[in-house]
């Protein structure tokens, strides 16, 4: 188990592949842990040497008592990273990971060689903050199966939710127990508060560094006009929809997940003389 010490406080992460490979950092949703990405670990350290860490408030990843700012991540970011001694990577996040990913960009752009961005926004607008409000509200009742309700079905799309009715009726039943952990829930009301306030418009037209933006079109929580607004701010930023997959887009259709990030960070160029 891999643990360093950031003010004082546990932050877990998990580093897979060569050394010697190009350095990828991936950035977890909000439901998210490290061993979320487990399905694609097999593929990824066969290319690149992966870093995955749990932010504050995230799997094994040290449980905060007081509210704050989704800044506090991306000063994490850097504090590992300086640890590691690592001097620049390539980083996909998704949803929080990738807002969190991008304000790293923003802030820290010395950092990021490439930048690859799934469901994600330029600011929490007024559609999302109360969708998390709806959460938090949620939560506050400790009733797991109300919950689960609240927020997953939303992160689907309703194609594969009724393909996959039999997964979801599965998943269902492990994840109400985790759902009814007041321990949990008092962890996801402080990652969703501490998304209420992010907001980097201000800073896309400074932002000069490689960008892929990938949406998925069935997404109801960060949909198509979002990444569309980051398309359109982030100078020579490419842009990628995939069809038919709902907000947990590496799940609906993990080959076109791993082709996407596999393609982007190892492509050695990214301008053509024809």
């Amino acid at each position: 188990m891999s643990i360093f010490k950031y003010k004082d406080k546990d932050i877990f992460y998990l580093i897979d592949g060569k050394d010697s490979s190009p350095k990828l950092l991936i950035l977890n949703g909000i439901m998210m842990s490290t061993t979320s990405w487990e399905p694609f670990i097999n593929t990824f350290k066969e290319q690149f040497q992966v870093i995955r860490l749990d932010f504050f408030d995230q799997g094994k990843s040290t449980k905060l008592d007081y509210f704050y700012k989704q800044d506090i991540q991306i000063n994490l970011i850097k504090a590992l990273l300086e640890y590691l001694k690592i001097d620049k990577i390539n980083i996909a996040g998704i949803s929080y990971g990738g807002e969190v990913a991008l304000m790293f960009a923003c802030h820290y752009p010395r950092y990021v060689n490439r930048l690859m961005l799934f469901n994600s926004s330029a600011y929490t607008n007024p559609w999302l903050k109360d969708i998390g409000d709806a959460w938090v509200k949620a939560g506050a009742t400790r009733n797991g199966e109300l919950y689960y309700k609240t927020t997953i079905p939303v992160i689907y799309s309703e194609k594969y939710y009724e393909e996959k009715l039999d997964w979801m009726e599965k998943r269902e039943k492990v994840l109400i127990p985790v759902f009814s952990n007041p321990e949990f829930l008092d962890a996801m009301e402080r990652l969703t508060r501490s998304a209420e306030s992010f907001d980097v418009r201000d800073k896309l037209d400074d932002l000069d560094l490689p960008v892929m933006i990938v949406t998925a079109d069935q997404d109801v929580l960060t949909p198509k006009r979002d990444q569309e607004y980051l398309y359109k701010r982030i100078k020579n930023a490419k842009w990628v929809i995939i069809p038919e997959v709902g907000h947990a887009s590496m799940y609906e259709n993990p080959v076109m997940f791993t082709s996407l990030i596999t393609g982007f960070f190892l492509i050695k160029d990214l301008e053509y003389k024809i």
